[in-house]
């Protein structure tokens, strides 16, 4: 007989409870915090924004001390250019100016060979003299006379060049930190958006600096009544687009006001109620340090403007190559009244 023609027996095994739990499907994964960071139960009690307008997070820590050394490296990396040598150079002149006073309380004897510069005033003479010192570019024929002018020249020229190699690490460090120079519009606007209504502001990179794959998230904090209750509550919102991979121009970051939205039947009255802020996080590739760059912003909802759209930023530009007017940021175009301050969208789950 054909062995193929053979009967063939199934062989019937059970699952053993160890068997079973290795089967299982994975529980869920627990829901990550909406509340990005600032603890949902201390910011119910929080009153005002988040964020300033510049990014910058308005909390405070205490039990620190003043840490007056960090806080005045820190300015001195974020403050613009003009302010920067604004400060440093006024810097420099007081203490040379306070050298100056020190030498010319010592009495005209402290100083010998002034004469050289043909100055009649004693303070411009011991300035220049302290000029010399604190730069160590040298003072010629002049010199101190006597111990306490002698201590007082040794000093300042411990000091003096220690300030010199601060200031020049300060200037190195500014040149040498990636940043993103993004620029947001003053407002947020709601504006039509294909059929309905959009929560739109804008942005440009006004940084010579090349940026590439930019992503924006952008956070909705606003309080709502659940159960009765008023609490703050955190959402993110959709956008229209989360990234782009040239960021050359500008961007109106977009988020479709739809039935879905938190924002759906949204109204000027209502968000102001809400007490909503929109919080703003971009980040980017910097191409000149080949390193990624944050930027943060935030709306309250009297910085967002209703019944307008956005106006025209593009330029013509040579030879129909494309190009913005960044004056143009802020320009907005009005619309009749209502069309979209009134409530056109009908929350999800309602009749």
């Amino acid at each position: 007989m054909n062995n193929s023609s053979q009967p063939r027996h199934l062989r019937v095994t059970t699952s053993t409870s160890q068997d079973d739990e290795a089967l299982a499907p994975a529980p869920p994964p627990t829901s990550e915090p909406t509340d990005l960071g600032f603890g949902r139960v201390v910011a119910q009690q929080v009153r005002g924004r988040f964020l300033s307008r510049d990014g910058q997070p308005t909390s405070r820590k205490y039990g620190l001390g003043s840490q007056r050394a960090a806080r005045f490296y820190l300015s001195s990396l974020n403050t613009g250019w003009p302010s920067f040598f604004a400060w440093l150079i006024g810097i420099l002149l007081l203490m040379n100016g306070c050298f100056a006073l020190a030498y010319a309380s010592l009495g005209e004897g402290a100083l010998h060979g002034v004469d050289t510069l043909s100055l009649d005033d004693p303070f411009l003479r011991a300035f220049a003299f302290s000029v010399g010192v604190f730069t160590t570019t040298g003072t010629a024929a002049m010199h101190a006379v006597g111990p306490t002018a002698n201590w007082l020249v040794v000093f300042e020229s411990l000091v003096g060049p220690l300030t010199l190699v601060a200031a020049s690490g300060l200037l190195i460090a500014r040149l040498t930190r990636p940043r993103m120079n993004i620029r947001f519009s003053e407002s947020a606007i709601v504006a039509p958006y294909e059929g309905g209504r959009g929560l739109m502001f804008r942005m440009v990179n006004v940084s010579p600096s090349e940026l590439s794959d930019v992503q924006v998230r952008v956070n909705l904090a606003l309080f709502e009544e659940v159960d009765g209750k008023r609490e703050r509550n955190f959402h993110q919102l959709a956008l229209e687009r989360n990234s782009v991979e040239f960021f050359t121009l500008h961007w109106t970051v977009v988020h479709p006001i739809t039935a879905d939205s938190p924002l759906a039947g949204i109204t000027p009255e209502k968000l102001a109620a809400a007490e909503a802020e929109i919080l703003v996080l971009a980040n980017g590739h910097e191409e000149t340090f080949s390193t990624r760059v944050t930027a943060r912003t935030s709306y309250l909802w009297e910085d967002v403007r209703w019944d307008v759209k956005w106006a025209s930023i593009f330029a013509s530009g040579p030879e129909g190559v494309l190009a913005i007017d960044v004056d143009r940021l802020n320009r907005t175009e009005r619309l009749e009244e209502g069309a979209t301050s009134r409530a056109v969208e009908t929350a999800a789950g309602s009749r």
